[in-house]
């Protein structure tokens, strides 16, 4: 499958923050191996004038998800601290749009719709295709890409820019099957005209 990038299309770049990758306080096995790949996403879509934006967990100090508040989950991500940035190798451009979600102290939000204004902004550019990738493919990833379903966007996986937690062996693989059978398409850099 042959995908040219427009003007109507969308890159979302997932959660690729530091307490994601490895060093961080919730590290997704071999999470940074996605950086390197999701740069040529980024530059591709760049060039074409396409809408870029990251998702990120910004979530206060004392959120649900936290053990310590009832969650299941370390803490991670705490707005304004370092293991909530970006990761440094990624090459966000300048203009690319940043979602924060998670940010309320009760409130879980796994995809960068929940929340946020993602539709909308999405929806005021025209966008009609979105390409997503990032972090983790059986959590957030997989939440986003189901959500932007939902909502009638066409929806590219970038398999080869997802890495997953695989709390459960085989859940990476399995969350991979069931965005496939919801209506996403994968596909890889190679497949960018």
């Amino acid at each position: 499958m042959k995908v040219k990038i427009g003007k109507g299309d969308a890159l979302i770049v997932v959660d690729v923050q530091r307490d994601f990758c490895p060093g961080g306080a919730l590290p997704v096995p071999r999470g940074d191996e996605v950086i390197p790949v999701l740069n040529e996403y980024l530059e591709r879509f760049r060039r074409a004038g396409a809408a870029i934006y990251a998702t990120r967990d910004w979530h206060p100090p004392n959120h649900k998800s936290f053990r310590e508040y009832g969650g299941e989950w370390p803490p991670h991500c705490i707005q304004g601290t370092e293991g909530a940035e970006f990761h440094p190798n990624l090459k966000l451009p300048s203009d690319a749009l940043i979602i924060s979600k998670a940010t309320e102290p009760d409130k879980e939000a796994y995809s960068g719709f929940e929340g946020t204004n993602l539709k909308e902004s999405l929806e005021s550019r025209g966008v009609k295709r979105v390409f997503v990738g990032g972090l983790a493919t059986d959590y957030c990833v997989k939440s986003t890409v189901l959500d932007a379903l939902k909502y009638g966007f066409e929806v590219f996986l970038l398999v080869d820019a997802v890495r997953g937690v695989d709390l459960q062996p085989g859940d990476s693989e399995r969350a991979i099957e069931e965005m496939v059978r919801r209506g996403a398409k994968r596909i890889t850099l190679s497949d960018l005209e």
